[in-house]
């Protein structure tokens, strides 16, 4: 078969078709400003409210409880640093959990250098958070609580709708971070109880730098980025239009896919999960496989790091990612797997492969066909295997 099989999908998904097709309009013919009166201004923000109601459509919300961001990254922080800014004089005390994506975790430690007091909930070894963990956290001085949907490493999704519930009751404001989630999932807003949920256009097969930020009316949020007060004040900057109009055009694709694709995708994700299990000795599954992203598969492989599969997959034409990262040159292991209680050694071997739209059994099928003979001759040479020796090399003057 043409070996070019992509499964890092939640790392970024493909454009797809309709989306590029409803965008080409907006660079070659409706270039206006959109906060123009003239007729080109016109037609930029028909776009626009038009993109807004797509997404609101997606997400069961009013259309003007929609803020278009620069994406995920920058919709986090807003939720968080301008939640805490415009609720100072209630306190000074977040939520958070230590399996975070960065653009959560990194905020709350920034607020934290400013004076803010943040609590890290822990996880279970299913990468759950406890509600009640949350209830007993919550203080006098509480204002925000921010836990992520769905995380990105290892597709856990947390109980939000009964965590939400407790915040409401505590009337603390619940931001969750929906980047994973929004497009594969049901995401509606008064379902799950938050107040504000974060969303990236590239994850759902939309263009890269659009994203949004949700926050249901009545919510304080102080503006990070000001200038000539578009989307309402809350975030300045001429709007990206065809990228709005792109986001759009995704969010109702993904209404429209989103049931058949969820129980196609989860179907060839068990597939995948339970042939690298058998096939691959001393390799476990990560995270919950009841309360998961249909799309994603987690694994482990022991004794070997998850570089070194990475490139060798790559060599057979598959695309996959792994949770530890490559920085400074040291790897460090996931601390979303350490959180999990995966011993530091282990952690260095994990394996995410996200599947699309595009996954086929055929591909399945390759990846369970190629990975194990990688992992048997990687294990060969590796001096972490059991019952390997392993010699200082000798150093010469």
């Amino acid at each position: 078969m043409a070996t070019a099989v992509y499964l890092d999908h939640a790392a970024t998904t493909p454009v797809a078709e309709e989306v590029l097709e409803a965008m080409l309009p907006y660079f070659r013919e409706f270039w206006g400003n959109p906060s123009s009166i003239h007729r080109f201004g016109r037609e930029s923000n028909r776009g626009v409210s038009q993109g807004r109601e797509s997404l609101a459509a997606l997400l069961q919300c009013k259309p003007e409880e929609i803020y278009f961001t620069a994406g995920g990254t920058e919709a986090d922080n807003l939720a968080i640093t301008g939640a805490a800014m415009a609720r100072e004089d209630k306190g000074k005390h977040l939520i958070t959990t230590t399996i975070e994506h960065h653009a959560v975790s990194h905020t709350c430690e920034a607020l934290e250098k400013r004076g803010w007091e943040i609590t890290y909930l822990p996880v279970d070894g299913d990468g759950l958070v406890s509600p009640e963990a949350v209830r007993a956290a919550i203080r006098p001085d509480t204002v925000l609580v921010t836990i992520m949907h769905a995380n990105n490493e290892v597709g856990v999704m947390q109980p939000l709708a009964e965590i939400g519930a407790i915040c409401r009751e505590a009337k603390v404001w619940f931001h969750t971070d929906a980047v994973q989630s929004v497009g594969h999932v049901p995401t509606a807003v008064d379902a799950l109880n938050v107040d504000m949920l974060s969303l990236s256009g590239h994850k759902l097969y939309g263009p890269k730098g659009i994203g949004a930020l949700y926050i249901r009316r009545g919510v304080r949020v102080r503006p990070l980025i000001y200038g000539g007060g578009h989307e309402r004040g809350m975030r300045s900057g001429t709007e990206n239009v065809p990228g709005i109009v792109g986001l759009g055009r995704a969010a109702e694709l993904a209404l429209a896919e989103m049931g058949s694709e969820s129980v196609r995708q989860a179907a060839l994700r068990d597939k995948l999960l339970d042939g690298l299990v058998a096939r691959i000795p001393d390799s476990f599954i990560t995270g919950s496989r009841t309360h998961r992203l249909p799309n994603n598969a987690s694994i482990i492989v022991k004794y070997i790091e998850g570089e070194a599969q990475l490139l060798r997959l790559d060599a057979a034409g598959i695309a996959a990612s792994s949770g530890s990262a490559c920085t400074s040159g040291s790897l460090d292991p996931s601390h979303v797997l350490l959180a999990m209680g995966v011993p530091v050694e282990f952690a260095h071997g994990s394996l995410r492969f996200s599947l699309g739209r595009g996954t086929t059994e055929a591909e399945i099928d390759y990846v369970l066909e190629q990975l194990p003979p990688i992992v048997e001759t990687l294990r060969a040479m590796s001096p972490f295997r059991p019952g390997a020796t392993f010699e200082m090399p000798a150093h010469g003057h």
